[in-house]
């Protein structure tokens, strides 16, 4: 998988090392229209460049095809990066999750309805 966002990069060993040992990982996958990956990516880009360390420290996504992958730790880590990001710009939308939500396609659920994402069960933390 490809990483395409992160709030953080690791900067050092030292940075990168978990403080807490008591966060839960956490991921979860949705599917993204073939047509809109390119957006998608674009404006993922655009956020972490435009606003580093917004959001968990170790939350990340990667990407294969149209399968999205999230990962994220709870409590999340939320620190000041030590480096500016590459965007001096600020165009990331304020209404985040409405730019977001055409790139999706809804997986279909049991019960009749539809959501975008599926949690992944934790089996095993190593």
């Amino acid at each position: 998988m490809i990483d395409i966002f992160h709030y953080h990069k690791p900067v050092s060993e030292k940075q990168w090392l978990r403080q807490n040992a008591l966060t839960r990982p956490y991921a979860r996958i949705a599917h993204l229209k073939p047509d809109q990956v390119a957006s998608y990516v674009f404006y993922h880009y655009q956020y972490q460049e435009e606003k580093p360390g917004d959001g968990d420290k170790y939350g990340m996504i990667a990407l294969h095809e149209n399968l999205m992958f999230f990962y994220s730790e709870d409590p999340a880590t939320i620190e000041k990066p030590s480096y500016s990001g590459k965007l001096s710009t600020s165009h990331t939308p304020s209404d985040w999750a409405g730019t977001m939500e055409p790139h999706f396609i809804p997986w279909d659920s049991s019960d009749g309805s539809s959501r975008i994402w599926l949690e992944i069960p934790l089996v095993i933390r190593a």
